[in-house]
């Protein structure tokens, strides 16, 4: 799915995530604290945008390839990029055809999947290329935070939905698709996951200080999900 915010605004909205509360200060912190130790560890990070997830896992010692649909993220951290770093483009919903079988420890994929309409394809890429007990490790959209943007008010229904979001100081229009848990998790098992960490968020101090109002609401209503899934 093509987003003009990632493709048409993507240095501006490189530049807002580096500090912004949503992902600066609670999705990364929150993706990051589930990775397990990383020195010498080949790391495929997945809508890598402009590589704020790929840096952190370089600076942890992983060897890092990085995908994203977009060419102007690409560029973005392929300028930014101080170590060893393969980062190419790819529309991962299609899987993952240039990467070897079993060839990573750990796969991340900071909110992306829910641009992705059917996730067979990818989850099922993702286990071709990783080892044996090898991680997936994700973020995604709450079903239940999505679920106040519901056209059809179907909880169970896979919906795509429209908003404008602000990330960037003026509105941008996103589209991305709502889907219930059994349809999230059906994606994992049929994938020959198995599910071995799920968490909510956690919300950091400094999001208060910052802005109360959003930290009473991220402590009070589900927002994210992040799972950790683990290669039989």
């Amino acid at each position: 799915m093509n987003n003009k915010l990632y493709l048409d605004y993507a240095p501006e909205y490189s530049e807002a995530i580096k500090k912004n509360i949503y992902n600066a200060l609670f999705e990364r912190p929150s993706l990051q604290a589930m990775l397990p130790d990383l020195k010498g560890k080949t790391v495929l990070d997945l809508g890598c945008g402009s590589g704020e997830h790929s840096r952190h896992l370089q600076s942890k010692g992983a060897n890092v390839t990085a995908i994203d649909i977009s060419q102007t993220m690409i560029d973005l951290i392929q300028k930014q990029n101080q170590g060893s770093l393969k980062a190419y483009t790819q529309d991962i919903s299609k899987g993952l055809p240039n990467e070897l079988d079993e060839s990573f420890d750990v796969v991340i994929s900071g909110l992306t999947i829910h641009y992705i309409k059917d996730l067979t394809p990818l989850f099922s890429d993702i286990n071709r290329v990783l080892k044996k007990e090898g991680k997936f490790i994700f973020s995604t959209h709450h079903p239940v935070f999505d679920l106040k943007s519901s056209i059809s008010g179907n909880y169970f229904e896979q919906e795509l939905i429209t908003q404008e979001w602000d990330v960037i100081d003026e509105p941008v229009e996103v589209s991305f698709y709502r889907r219930p848990l059994t349809e999230l998790f059906s994606a994992i098992t049929r994938a020959d996951f198995c599910v071995t960490g799920l968490n909510e968020g956690m919300v950091q101090n400094e999001i208060q200080k910052l802005n109360p109002a959003t930290y009473k609401r991220l402590t009070t209503k589900p927002c994210f999900l992040f799972i950790e899934c683990t290669k039989k």
